[in-house]
């Protein structure tokens, strides 16, 4: 074994346990294995980045697997609630699919800039910081770009999904995150 492997084998032997606290203490014992894995999993793969002590930094990456988890499930159970939701007790069926065609019609004649942000915020779950990291422009740019996104989008589902002239604006790849 050479001295990495050595040195990893180690800290996961000195720090495992620890790590897997920390997880029972924050998420209970059903998923404290897969975050310990998961932990484990970055910090061989980020191990010239692990500093010594290795414990503090290990507990900051299994913070934030469980942090990314609590996201996940969260976007899974708004999923899920609105895809429960999609039929409204008393609701036409066939007035929702055609409701829906048309916005599904519209979103397709809008520019790629247009779509890009409305299904970051709208199907990703994005926050409007979080998509401007995306797309590369600062969380007030992406505000402005959002709300003219959605008018056009409103106006394509009106106008039965035909073009909307969209006026020449900056595109939004390009720039950079503040």
């Amino acid at each position: 074994m050479d001295d990495e492997a050595e040195r990893f084998t180690a800290i996961y032997d000195a720090c495992r346990q620890h790590v897997w606290a920390y997880a029972v203490s924050r998420a209970g014992r059903q998923v404290a294995d897969e975050v310990v894995s998961e932990t484990f999993a970055i910090a061989w793969r980020r191990f010239a980045d692990m500093p010594d002590p290795a414990l503090p930094w290990l507990l900051g990456v299994a913070r934030n697997v469980l942090r990314d988890g609590h996201r996940a499930q969260i976007r899974r159970d708004a999923l899920e609630a609105e895809l429960r939701s999609g039929h409204r007790p008393g609701a036409d069926v066939a007035e929702d699919v055609a409701e829906r065609l048309a916005v599904l019609r519209a979103l397709t004649t809008l520019p790629e800039d247009d779509r890009e942000i409305l299904l970051l915020v709208a199907w990703h779950g994005l926050t409007p910081r979080e998509a401007a990291k995306v797309v590369g422009c600062g969380a007030p740019a992406l505000r402005v770009r959002l709300h003219r996104a959605r008018r056009r989008l409103v106006r394509a589902v009106e106008g039965g999904g035909e073009a909307v002239p969209v006026p020449v604006r900056m595109p939004i790849t390009g720039r950079t995150a503040r």
